[in-house]
């Protein structure tokens, strides 16, 4: 199977093969329907009900590895479990809930994509990166469209100063520059995130070698373009592994993500070891470090602007996950106490 399987899902999946059912990787998922590829094709499956409800972190996606029964005489295929995760890409949802959005499994490279030919958002890269890093796949920071940059060398310097260890590579997918260097660096699963217009698609078409996603045009005004892929899938790459590539992302809020956010802003994780109180928030406290580095110019005003901002959003986020959580356990609670007053009514009422 061409799409990531290996030794281990081998054996992960050993008590499903003396079930009957086959491995399958799932290509699209909508609500109670998926499509699946497996060596006998790609496949349309039911996707139970049980597995929709609850946390939707839980239910299948574009990505995962699941265990899939054929279909029959009668019988559409069922998709029955899924396997567990290694990786997974997820960000809170766009009504701000307390559940988070799942947008890939099972990635091993998340290409954060920046296009040249907009003035740069180095917050949103950041974001980006946050997200990319937390899910446990390697980002690597992809310049699209540098055939439409002014400067491309300080834009690729700038963008590194907010990517420490992440190779910040610049391409072209109208000239080929820089396209050798990103297929040798591409590994697995291979996930192509960023917002509309920042050339997603089109990179996309030059790794694949043929024009199987859809593009469309940016608005001159501010770079911005449509959602020309509507939903996520996955596709063969010519060299090994898959592509999978994502809706343009109009918001990326974090949910959970201390740990990216840590890598995301490891300079600044460096600098607050030398602080003078370890739980200094690195605001107005004596002896800060990173205050020091700010005001010698080391690190930007703005870049840990965007630290303070990102870990308030994230420990709000958590917070309602919490709040959620603690709630479900109330519930629980009272269903049971419930359950027991009507027992002990009843029994009463036999005496």
């Amino acid at each position: 199977m061409r799409y990531g399987w290996d030794d281990a899902y081998e054996h992960a999946f050993a008590p499903h093969h003396a079930a009957g059912l086959i491995p399958a990787r799932v290509v699209r998922a909508e609500r109670g329907l998926c499509e699946a590829v497996t060596d006998m094709g790609t496949v349309r499956a039911e996707i139970p009900g049980a597995a929709q409800q609850g946390d939707p972190l839980a239910a299948p996606c574009t990505g995962d590895w699941a265990a899939l029964r054929p279909a029959t005489t009668g019988h559409a295929a069922v998709l029955h479990a899924v396997l567990e995760r290694r990786t997974a890409l997820v960000r809170s949802t766009a009504s701000r809930t307390s559940h988070g959005q799942i947008l890939a499994a099972n990635v091993d490279t998340v290409v954060v994509t920046v296009s040249l030919a907009a003035p740069l958002k180095h917050g949103r890269t950041e974001r980006m990166l946050a997200l990319a890093w937390e899910s446990g796949a390697q980002p690597i920071v992809v310049l699209t469209k540098a055939d439409a940059g002014a400067d491309v060398a300080s834009a690729q310097a700038e963008v590194s100063a907010v990517a420490p260890g992440v190779d910040v590579l610049v391409t072209s997918a109208v000239t080929g520059q820089g396209m050798d260097i990103l297929t040798a660096v591409l590994t697995g699963t291979v996930v192509l995130l960023g917002p509309s217009g920042a050339g997603k698609s089109t990179l996309g078409n030059q790794l694949l070698g043929g024009d199987l996603l859809a593009t469309g045009a940016v608005r001159a005004a501010d770079g911005k373009g449509r959602h020309t892929t509507a939903w996520r899938e996955l596709l063969p790459l010519p060299g090994g592994g898959v592509l999978l590539d994502t809706p343009g992302l109009r918001s990326i809020g974090l949910h959970d993500a201390q740990d990216g956010l840590e890598q995301t802003f490891a300079d600044i994780q460096r600098l607050a070891q030398d602080c003078r109180f370890t739980d200094c928030a690195h605001v107005s406290e004596p002896g800060c470090a990173v205050l020091a580095a700010v005001e010698a110019g080391t690190v930007p005003a703005r870049r840990l602007d965007s630290y303070h901002r990102l870990l308030r959003e994230n420990a709000y986020a958590a917070s309602r996950t919490d709040a959620r959580l603690q709630a479900g356990r109330e519930a629980v609670k009272k269903n049971i106490a419930q359950h027991l007053r009507a027992t002990y009514s009843f029994r009463e009422r036999q005496l």
